[in-house]
């Protein structure tokens, strides 16, 4: 199950570093508007990488951030792409908030198991 969790999490950081320095006519649109959609595209990664990793939670978070950071930076190369401290802010809170949503996904299914093997094994005789 962690390889298919983690090869999702490598294909959508490639398909998000695709939409943001790849041509602008290829890149996809929705009815969310710009910062709806990178919200719910670095949402997914955060999420899919803090599930991915998750006794590297931190590290990767942090690693995301400074990627994200340098995916910024790269379209002041990129032609017909512009660079922004808004959309730097989005992407990184929104992959944050990812990774806080892994982080308690996790935490819930721990309690869930713990609390089901507590009640299966019945009364002490």
């Amino acid at each position: 199950m962690s390889i298919l969790v983690r090869s999702i999490a490598w294909l959508l950081a490639v398909a998000v570093t695709f939409a943001t320095l790849g041509p602008p006519g290829l890149r996809p649109h929705s009815d969310l508007g710009q910062d709806g959609e990178h919200a719910l595209a670095f949402i997914l990664v955060g999420l899919a990488f803090g599930l991915a990793y998750p006794r590297r939670r931190l590290l990767s978070a942090a690693a995301a951030v400074g990627l994200i950071g340098v995916l910024e930076l790269m379209q002041f190369w990129a032609p017909g792409r512009h660079a922004r401290l808004q959309d730097f802010l989005v992407d990184a809170l929104t992959a944050c908030i990812g990774f806080a949503l892994a982080a308690a996904t996790d935490w819930l299914l721990t309690r869930f198991r713990t609390s089901s093997a507590v009640t299966s094994e019945g009364p002490a005789e």
